[in-house]
């Protein structure tokens, strides 16, 4: 069973950026598609971001322009460059990844984004 792990959260000022890295600890060829949700305290968890096995981007019209999802299939890593940051952006974020096992999660990072 691969297991994701995200890192790279923190808390930052506006405007600020951070990348978020998310570790499988096995090979992520096969997942059909990848992607970040983040959770606000008080709200429902949202779709960021997503990136196909094709390399096929779509992102929540909240961060595009300013957040850009990638993978690295030789590492094993799935990433967000989160640049531009606002308060709003405020969550936990988790990976997640679609394959022939089914749907997997990390276990979530913080972004807290604030002067």
């Amino acid at each position: 069973q691969v297991q994701l792990v995200e890192s790279g959260g923190g808390l930052v000022q506006p405007g600020r950026s951070l990348r978020l890295s998310c570790a499988a600890s096995g090979s992520i060829f096969d997942f059909y598609a990848m992607g970040w949700y983040r959770q606000a305290p008080g709200k429902q968890r949202e779709l960021v971001a997503t990136i196909l096995i094709s390399g096929g981007t779509n992102y929540v019209d909240s961060v595009k322009g300013r957040f850009t999802i990638s993978r690295d299939n030789a590492k094993n890593t799935l990433y967000l460059q989160m640049n531009s940051l606002k308060p709003e952006d405020t969550a936990v974020y988790y990976c997640n990844a679609l394959g022939p096992g089914g749907v997997k999660w990390g276990q979530g990072t913080q972004v807290t984004v604030s002067s």
